[in-house]
């Protein structure tokens, strides 16, 4: 897949093994991956998503993508190159939205279920993850193998308004 030709454009990124696919506009790219700023419905803009290419099928811009990608340019919403995120390996991106995002959403094959964390630790066989639950409260851990993880999204509305809530009762 060529995706340099696609940086600053709107996508939809179709699997092979999932019903759903994921839009949004191109900022980056590495071999294994393709930072997306997230385009979950319509017209609207909602984090980012750091796409795995294992299991891609295809990368669209067909008119329904072009259009989307008109009105949201007359909105504001196109990427800039500050969005970036390096695109190294899992270890670094989940290092990297510690840091900085504090909290990331992981999903596995399955697009119906995320684990919602920050890195713990990791090895080339175990992702240990420290798991923020749906009350935006620490709550235990959670073990991935790292070649499972497909899609990881950040800076969505859903994470940041669980932050809030945890930094009002930050229990660690």
């Amino acid at each position: 897949m060529k995706k340099k030709k696609h940086i600053g454009q709107l996508v939809s990124v179709h699997f092979s093994d999932r019903k759903t696919p994921i839009y949004g506009y191109v900022i980056d790219y590495s071999d294994d991956w393709t930072l997306l700023k997230h385009n979950p419905v319509d017209f609207i803009v909602d984090g980012y998503v750091i796409v795995r290419h294992k299991n891609v099928a295809e990368i669209r811009r067909s008119k329904e993508e072009k259009w989307k990608e008109q009105v949201m340019n007359l909105k504001g919403l196109k990427p800039t190159l500050n969005e970036r995120v390096p695109l190294t390996d899992l270890e670094t991106i989940l290092r990297h939205l510690t840091d900085k995002a504090g909290v990331f959403q992981l999903y596995t094959k399955s697009e119906k279920a995320c684990y919602l964390g920050r890195l713990h630790s990791m090895d080339a066989k175990v992702l240990v993850l420290d798991n923020l639950n749906t009350k935006g409260q620490w709550d235990g851990q959670i073990t991935f193998k790292p070649g499972e993880i497909r899609v990881v999204e950040f800076d969505t509305d859903y994470s940041n308004s669980l932050m809030l809530v945890n930094a009002q009762n930050p229990i660690v």
